[in-house]
């Protein structure tokens, strides 16, 4: 098995509590409100959400991948940390494993936060993830951040 790394960042002028409570927390039911174009639904099917849960996401009909699987690793409200492993589903397609991640919001001095993801793509066989290959995740993520980003801006309210 190998193991491929990736590292990537997303600057918000959202206070890092609110983000992690948004894109963390409250995801199972927020993602779906937001983009019922790519998520239909994401169900809480083992656990209490907390680490060693695991959550099902399922796609809306239209997108390239049917559901996954993650497992809560980590979720430490007080750092705002998560770690997470996407264990089952489509996007592992025939290469990969499994694939790690890593998701820190740390504050910024203008009141926003800097989002901190780390990704590692647990091969199958000594096959290696290249850049190109994760470019639509990683761009689909950073998608995903941009929508809570703005409905947050939009109610200020919301985890306040």
């Amino acid at each position: 098995m190998g193991v491929t790394t990736f590292k990537q960042e997303y600057s918000s002028s959202v206070a890092p509590s609110r983000m992690f409570q948004a894109l963390i927390i409250d995801s199972r039911t927020l993602i779906p409100k937001l983009l019922p174009q790519f998520v239909k639904e994401v169900n809480l099917i083992q656990g209490n959400g907390e680490a060693g849960s695991i959550e099902q996401v399922n796609f809306s009909e239209a997108g390239p991948f049917k559901y996954l699987k993650h497992r809560i690793d980590e979720l430490d409200k007080d750092n705002l940390v998560c770690k997470y492993t996407l264990i089952e589903g489509d996007p592992l397609g025939d290469k990969l494993e499994s694939v790690a991640y890593e998701v820190r919001f740390e504050a910024t001095d203008d009141g926003g936060c800097l989002c901190k993801m780390s990704s590692n793509y647990n091969t199958i066989g000594e096959y290696q993830v290249t850049e190109e290959e994760v470019k639509e995740g990683r761009e689909s993520t950073i998608g995903i951040y941009k929508v809570v980003e703005s409905y947050l801006k939009e109610n200020p309210n919301v985890y306040a």
